[in-house]
């Protein structure tokens, strides 16, 4: 057993050197690919029928559920009644007029979805997405954005939020659905919505400013070693990392620390007049429930449920702005999950020898 486990143990560290090897031939092509990468990524607009997607798995259920030759009229019936559309519309076209429907216009909703890190990195996609449906949509028309971000960047979400401000400007209803998290950053972003909807348990609020940062200077004085910082203006640098922090400089830092608050609680009191600033302006947050009671949000409902209902009584369009994968990004994307593989299963036959051996 033990000349067993050597053996093993030798084939192992082999693959790993292997695998490690190749790891590091693409991390070399994607830093050097990436150096020569232009800013600007070339993408395309994907939309999808969230109607279409529905009546699609109903079919698949009633497939199942009904009766053969149930389901079979049933199809017979929705497709006789589609042909009927389709001739009575090619028919008023050859008039040369549309004909005016009896009902008006169906409503149309666009779903967006923002995914939000600490840099707000899905602000890019979601300012193409913004474009494209402010050149169709009108007061009549919904924008829908299924939010989930712990905040980040005041300049990153500061933007972000402008960006659904652009929606408001256009005069287009926006909701947010909040479904697990919508934070600082992420409730600045929310709270410009005509209305929220967030889910029982999502933790929502976080009206508050935070920065912290790691000093050396003791360690580095510890081992003599000179660190200097060479300003022109007072407040040029105020905190360092590697430098004396003075408590005029702190002082200052905090200053600003403060402001932002401020400003943070003065966009959320412009777009959530009812909310009590002094009460939930403390950096804590809520559950979706007791959100509700501090008027943070307008309904407990799921993004799920609220689309659902919305594709009874509208037209409910998926909305995303793809970027084109270069060769780069497959590698990349091929190496993380060939490593993960293995690793997987590497792991997974350790443990197993381990068992073995005992």
């Amino acid at each position: 057993m033990v000349d067993f486990l050597a053996s093993y143990g030798l084939f192992l560290a082999k693959a790993l050197t292997v695998v490690g090897a190749i790891i590091m031939v693409i991390v070399v092509i994607g830093v050097v690919a990436s150096r020569n990468k232009k800013d600007h990524k070339e993408g395309y607009l994907s939309v999808n029928s969230l109607n279409e997607t529905l009546e699609d798995m109903e079919h698949a259920l009633k497939e199942v559920v009904l009766d053969a030759d149930v389901y079979k009229q049933q199809l017979k019936d929705e497709e006789k009644q589609d042909k009927a559309d389709a001739k009575a519309r090619k028919k008023a076209l050859k008039k040369g007029k549309v004909e005016q429907p009896s009902e008006p216009e169906r409503k149309r909703v666009f779903v967006l979805d923002f995914d939000g890190d600490i840099k707000a990195s899905e602000l890019e996609p979601m300012r193409e997405e913004i474009t494209a449906v402010l050149t169709m949509a009108t007061e009549k028309d919904e924008v829908v954005v299924r939010l989930e971000s712990p905040g980040g960047m005041v300049h990153s979400y500061g933007l972000a939020s402008s960006q659904l401000e652009r929606i408001k400007r256009h005069g287009v209803p926006l909701t947010v659905c909040v479904d697990r998290v919508a934070a600082s950053g992420g409730y600045m972003m929310a709270c410009l919505a005509d209305k929220i909807i967030a889910a029982p348990f999502s933790i929502l609020g976080s009206i508050g400013v935070v920065a912290q940062l790691p000093n050396f200077h003791r360690l580095l004085q510890k081992h003599d070693i000179d660190y200097e910082i060479l300003t022109a203006g007072e407040y040029k640098r105020t905190m360092t990392v590697m430098g004396e922090n003075t408590e005029k400089g702190r002082e200052k830092f905090i200053e600003d620390l403060e402001d932002t608050h401020s400003l943070f609680k003065e966009f959320v009191a412009e777009y959530r007049p009812q909310v009590d600033m002094e009460k939930v302006a403390t950096g804590e947050v809520w559950f979706g429930r007791r959100a509700l009671s501090v008027n943070l949000i307008d309904e407990i409902l799921t993004s799920d449920e609220y689309l659902a209902k919305a594709c009874e009584e509208a037209d409910v369009y998926s909305v995303r702005y793809e970027y084109k994968k270069t060769l780069q990004d497959r590698i990349s994307e091929m190496s993380i999950k060939t490593t993960d593989s293995l690793f997987t299963k590497w792991v997974g036959r350790i443990l197993n020898v381990r068992l073995l051996a005992k």
